[in-house]
């Protein structure tokens, strides 16, 4: 990413929002400026789907299609196998359903993120990434896909001009090659705020993360996730918020073509 803070000035801060935590939601929503709603098939509903999209408008942050595999009793963290025209239509299905209820709300859809097994497969699965890329192309070929740089996600939208944004994680633990430590294993979510600041610190500063053996990974990002139903993640939030400040770095979300927020 960089050795230098010069080179890191702007940031998107995004969270995973609409899966069952409203009070933290509420608060996430004040401090981040991109929102990857659920989109009912691994957490929501239509009623939670509205109210997150209205209150992420009202608060000036993008919103965004966070769809999964159709695993409500597995949160979505469970590995599939599903043929390429299976992928189309469970993501034009959830995408679909939350642009329309978005609309109606005031905004279109900025980005897509994928949610659970379905981005952690995608990360080394040549196949399921280029699937995903054109579900969402068929859908909108200007609309962004979030997912990590340097994955099967990133090479698949490359090698098709499609619009990108990679992300980094301030609240999980990498492993040595660079993917995320599975949730299965102790110290794979970090909780703890000052940890949480020291990761972002890095990765503004860096461009690098610790990893789970100590060695330092380099990660090229432009925007940082945090997920809304890890333990006390607005507090988190709130401290990576001064974490940047106090970098000098200032946060708003990516723009994309055609898609700007309608104020409410």
């Amino acid at each position: 990413m960089s050795d230098s803070i010069s080179r890191v000035r702007q940031l998107d801060l995004n969270a995973d929002v609409g899966e069952g935590h409203p009070d933290a939601d509420a608060a996430l929503l004040q401090l981040v400026t991109s929102a990857n709603v659920a989109c009912g098939l691994h957490a929501g509903d239509p009623q939670t789907m509205r109210a997150t999209v209205a209150l992420a408008i009202k608060q000036g942050v993008a919103v965004g299609a966070h769809p999964s595999y159709n695993d409500r009793e597995g949160f979505g963290r469970r590995a599939q196998r599903l043929t390429a025209d299976a992928i189309c239509e469970l993501l034009l299905y959830q995408i679909g359903a939350l642009d329309a209820i978005a609309r109606v709300e005031g905004t279109p859809l900025h980005h897509v993120k994928p949610h659970g097994a379905l981005y952690n497969q995608a990360e080394s699965d040549a196949a399921l990434a280029a699937a995903i890329i054109a579900a969402v192309r068929a859908f909108d070929p200007a609309l962004r896909l979030v997912g990590r740089a340097g994955s099967a996600m990133a090479r698949a939208a490359r090698e098709v001009g499609h619009p990108f944004t990679p992300e980094a994680f301030a609240d999980r633990r990498y492993r040595p090659g660079g993917t995320l430590l599975p949730r299965s294993e102790a110290g794979a979510v970090l909780t703890d705020p000052e940890e949480v600041a020291r990761q972002v610190r890095s990765l503004v500063t860096n461009g690098e993360v610790v990893a789970s053996d100590g060695s330092r990974v380099p990660v090229a990002f432009e925007t940082l996730c945090l997920h809304g139903d890890t333990p006390g993640s607005s507090v988190l939030a709130a401290r990576i918020r001064r974490e940047l400040h106090a970098l000098g770095v200032s946060v708003s979300a990516p723009r994309s073509p055609g898609a700007d927020i309608i104020p409410p």
